[in-house]
């Protein structure tokens, strides 16, 4: 063996036993109680659209990180305007040794708005009490947040350097329109991202006593669409009721749409998350599933998953939302507006469904006034991301390091985050976290009383300093 050669294997064996001493670096009582101030401070900041508050909350980020050591070169904030309100969206480098491409971590820091009177706290003074963090944003999403600022304090105080750039990239506006989303994705070192990880798209549930914790790893969202369904007609005096009538139309409209069934389709997330729910699921619901995975056209096996709303998964869903028409009791109506609210697969169109749509209406209306579906609002589509066994490997092994054993799966979500824009962007994205929330009782995002479990936000901090060690070793 050469000099040079024992130098570069010396060189090799000891960013190996750096990176094995760096994965076992403990989590002290110091940084929880660093993390749950942190996510103390963010959660009274009222960043609702419209309070013009986003800035501000950026602010105290950026303060508790040059603190730390982050120099004015690494925080860049990322300004945009939106309905007139100026916000921003906040990316922050903790810059690595290599050259590979950098690892985009998500988080939103803006949240929904609440009614002060359907809460028993105010949602915008945290209280901690029973073991939770009461107040507006606790889980979704500035647990997730506060937890990947908290990682970054700890690791830039231990002057840790990854072997390659990581990246916070936090949106303003996640919940409303995601325009900062879409500025960040277009920013220098964002825009160069290998993949991204998403703080409000990972975490788990598990049962009040602790037991069965189960998480998703996101790698795939649903497209959301709204679409409005409009009944015309020339009106009249109710007096002289004729059989074309706007809202006996928007009616038939309404029963064409609760017939509509699209097809089931399975891809390489879909498809895993079906077995595993019907393996895990008695009777008759779990024998459909696995009817349908056999023969995806088989109707009375779909009849018998419909009835379980877990079954949402393997198509697209539209339903009505919303109902207006006519302009007076005593006049025949020259409207009728219904709306519909679609979650389509990842790999169909908005377009097609509209397609499909103005089709089940044409079939369903009679006449030749056909009512016109249009399309209201969208979100952006997304292809799947991805499979990547060493990536989901590691986000396994941050999870066990909370819950030994627990499965960790691929899966998608009816509801839309901040992944799709980067997804749409060529950027695969990847749902991260072991944030378990007890089932059911604490499901409470965008609800009253919406809180954090704190046990679990403690232990999310060990989840990211194992995963971003790992990643960066």
């Amino acid at each position: 063996m050469t000099g040079a050669a024992r130098t570069t294997r010396a060189a090799a064996i000891a960013a190996a036993l750096l990176a094995t001493s760096a994965l076992a670096a403990p989590v002290t009582d110091a940084d929880r109680a660093l993390g749950r101030a942190v996510v103390t401070e963010l959660v009274a900041i009222p960043t609702v659209k419209g309070n013009g508050q986003v800035p501000t909350l950026i602010a105290a980020i950026e303060k508790r990180l040059k603190a730390a050591g982050f120099v004015d070169a690494d925080i860049m904030r990322v300004p945009v305007s939106v309905d007139g309100e100026a916000t921003a969206g906040l990316v922050v480098r903790l810059a690595g040794r290599g050259k590979a491409k950098p690892i985009a971590l998500l988080g939103h820091m803006d949240v929904v708005g609440a009614v002060p009177g359907s809460w028993d706290t105010d949602p915008f003074k945290p209280v901690e009490k029973d073991g939770y963090l009461y107040a507006r944003g606790a889980s979704d999403n500035k647990a997730g947040v506060s937890a990947l600022v908290t990682t970054f304090i700890r690791l830039k105080r231990e002057k840790w350097v990854p072997s390659r750039d990581l990246l916070l990239v936090f949106s303003g506006d996640e919940e409303t329109g995601m325009q900062t989303t879409k500025a960040l994705v277009k920013h220098p070192l964002v825009a160069t991202a290998e993949y991204a990880l998403n703080s409000d798209a990972g975490g788990g549930s598990m049962e009040a006593d602790g037991s069965n914790p189960v998480f998703a790893i996101q790698s795939a969202e649903k497209t959301f669409a709204t679409f409005r369904i409009v009944a015309s007609n020339k009106g009249g005096h109710s007096s002289a009721p004729r059989p074309d009538n706007a809202i006996f139309d928007a009616a038939d409209a309404i029963q064409a749409v609760r017939t509509l069934r699209f097809p089931a389709a399975f891809n390489e997330i879909t498809g895993p998350m079906v077995e595993s729910l019907a393996a895990r699921s008695p009777g008759a619901f779990g024998s459909a599933l696995k009817t349908l995975l056999a023969n995806p056209q088989d109707e009375a096996a779909r009849a018998v998953a419909e009835r379980n709303p877990e079954s949402a998964l393997m198509w697209t869903t539209c339903v009505p939302t919303m109902l207006a028409g006519g302009n007076a009791p005593n006049a025949l109506p020259q409207t009728a507006d219904v709306t519909v609210n679609c979650r389509i697969l990842p790999g169909t169109s908005i377009e097609s469904v509209q397609q499909t749509l103005q089709a089940a209406v044409d079939k369903g209306v009679p006449g030749d006034a056909k009512p016109k579906v249009t399309l209201d609002t969208a979100g952006t589509a997304s292809p799947v991301s991805p499979v990547r066994p060493e990536l989901f490997a590691a986000i396994r092994r941050a999870v066990h390091a909370n819950y030994p054993g627990a499965p960790a799966e691929p899966a998608m979500s009816s509801g839309g985050t901040d992944g799709r824009e980067f997804r749409s962007q060529g950027i695969p994205t990847y749902g991260a976290g072991s944030l378990a929330m007890v089932r059911v009782i604490d499901s409470r995002a965008h609800g009253a009383n919406e809180r954090l479990l704190l046990k679990s936000f403690d232990k999310e901090l060990v989840f990211w300093d194992t995963l971003l060690r790992d990643l960066g070793s």
